[in-house]
């Protein structure tokens, strides 16, 4: 059974930095891509970033470019979303999930399998 486990959130002061963890556990061969969300408070979950085991290929969404960075380890079945200069929008609930396919796709709908999320405030 595929499982996805967040962690690293926590509270930071606006301009500070984080770096967020997904580990992947389980039987997750068929897990070609992973892809990180946040869901801000009344807000839909939205997609931030996403990596692809299977050709290394990155994808970012559009608001976070430039201030975010994703990569993997696949020997420690990780992948990790680093965020710097971080502002108060970017307070929310973080996921990351897993798709049965290498193309990284912006739509949660997409992923098969999900983490519980890990929480992050900005704030001062």
């Amino acid at each position: 059974q595929v499982q996805l486990v967040e962690s690293g959130g926590g509270l930071v002061q606006p301009g500070g930095s984080l770096r967020l963890a997904c580990v992947v556990s389980g039987f997750h061969d068929d897990l070609h891509s992973i892809g990180w969300f946040r869901q801000a408070p009344g807000k839909e979950r939205e997609a931030v970033s996403c990596f692809s085991w299977t050709d290394g290929r990155i994808a970012y969404a559009d608001a976070p470019r430039g201030r975010f960075t994703i990569y993997g380890d696949k020997a420690k079945s990780t992948v990790y979303l680093e965020v710097k200069n971080m502002k108060i929008e970017d307070t929310g609930l973080y996921f990351c999930a897993g798709r049965e396919h290498y193309v990284c796709k912006r739509d949660p709908a997409q992923y098969s399998y999900w983490g519980q999320g890990t929480p992050v405030t900005v704030s001062s």
